[in-house]
């Protein structure tokens, strides 16, 4: 497909998903907090949605606020969230993401990627939910969903089907006011529908617009 083909691909797409998925939330339950969201995202690396929200309910019960977890026993933090996997490294991140915040940022989050990419442990998929979620930015978050359906769809090479390439190709691809909730979308159809080991192609309502369900790229 040229880049033309593939616009009006993504523009049916995101069509059908908004029909599919009225609502767009974050699958991280944040309530909107960009506090909760800047750690739930840091969390998030290699540990699933469902075991965030529920091990941060125990966090932000004893730490409610940045200021609180700033100035948290790291040791402290690391029990709580040792569920999530790497917990000595996100215990240490978050942390020193919340005491960064607070001093540098006056408990602000910054929208500007630049700056976002400074706090410890956040790369440009965490960067982008946050300019997303918060202040409402174009941003397309190339989550493992995001990365594995759009190359199903055909709109990039299994050599490209990596964080960043990804991540530059649909931002071309995608509308910029429909980018943020189409991830979340994403996130919902990739778990619903197009799943990693077993996707129901035959039931899928995206088949006809998807490569992989007309046979020409490969599922896996």
């Amino acid at each position: 497909m040229t880049e033309k083909q593939k616009k009006t691909r993504m523009a049916e797409i995101v069509a059908v998903l908004k029909k599919l998925y009225p609502e767009a939330p974050c699958a991280l339950e944040s309530g909107g907090d960009p506090y909760k969201l800047l750690v739930m995202g840091r969390l998030s690396a290699q540990c699933t949605d469902a075991r965030v929200n529920v091990v941060c309910r125990e966090l932000f019960a004893k730490y409610p606020t940045a200021e609180s977890l700033a100035a948290a026993d790291v040791a402290a933090v690391e029990e709580i969230v040792k569920p999530c996997g790497l917990f000595r490294t996100k215990a240490r991140n978050i942390v020193d993401a919340c005491r960064m915040l607070i001093t540098e940022y006056g408990g602000t989050v910054p929208q500007e990627m630049d700056e976002l990419l400074k706090f410890p442990g956040v790369g440009r998929k965490i960067a982008n939910l946050l300019r997303g979620d918060i202040y409402g930015l174009p941003a397309i978050v190339a989550d493992t969903h995001c990365i594995r359906i759009c190359r199903r769809f055909g709109m990039y090479t299994e050599k490209q089907a990596n964080p960043t390439m990804a991540e530059r190709i649909l931002v071309k691809l995608v509308a910029e006011e429909e980018q943020t909730d189409l991830c979340h979308r994403l996130v919902q159809f990739g778990r619903d529908v197009c799943t990693a080991r077993s996707p129901k192609c035959d039931a899928c309502p995206l088949a006809q617009l998807c490569e992989a369900g007309q046979g020409r790229v490969s599922l896996y």
